[in-house]
């Protein structure tokens, strides 16, 4: 037995098992390992703490993004809302100034007639002076045709201005 080969394999394999357990490699295995599962553990707990946190800052922006939505939607409804009253508001200043300019020129035309009518009624009593003038110089004679022309001239120029 001292000279087979495989007595002494099993030797050798029973020395290394005595030298493995004396010097802690089993427990040094296991402290490492327990290591790794400690390290893996806090990180996952990290990781998860992570996700909670990247969620809440995630419902954040969203909530945040709906107001500024609402918020975008407020200030276009307040803009349409000045835009339509700034064009009822122009609307009502053009109809106002286009009533005054219509006002205004009736007032010109009402003017422009009555110049015209006042110009007609002196014209016409230039002319019906004339007109008496000739007629009472053709028919009389002598001063008191003359006295009656100029009485008749001044009845007329004060009757018809």
């Amino acid at each position: 037995m001292l000279e087979d080969p495989t007595f002494w394999a099993l030797v050798g394999l029973i020395l290394f098992f005595v030298l493995i357990i004396y010097m802690k490699v089993p427990g040094k295995l296991t402290g490492a390992l327990d290591n790794r599962a400690e390290t893996i553990r806090t990180e996952l707990e990290q990781a998860r703490k992570l996700r909670e946190e990247a969620q809440a800052l995630l419902a954040e922006y969203q909530r945040k993004a709906r107001e500024a939505e609402a918020e975008v939607e407020e200030i276009i409804d307040q803009a349409k809302r000045e835009a339509d009253a700034f064009g009822a508001e122009a609307k009502k200043r053009v109809e106002d100034y286009v009533a005054s300019r219509t006002k205004m020129a009736e007032g010109k035309i009402a003017q422009a007639e009555a110049q015209a009518i006042r110009e007609v009624r002196s014209l016409s009593a230039d002319v019906a002076i004339d007109a008496a003038q000739r007629i009472l110089a053709a028919r009389a004679r002598g001063a008191a045709a003359e006295g009656l022309i100029k009485q008749a001239i001044d009845d007329v120029k004060t009757k018809l201005h």
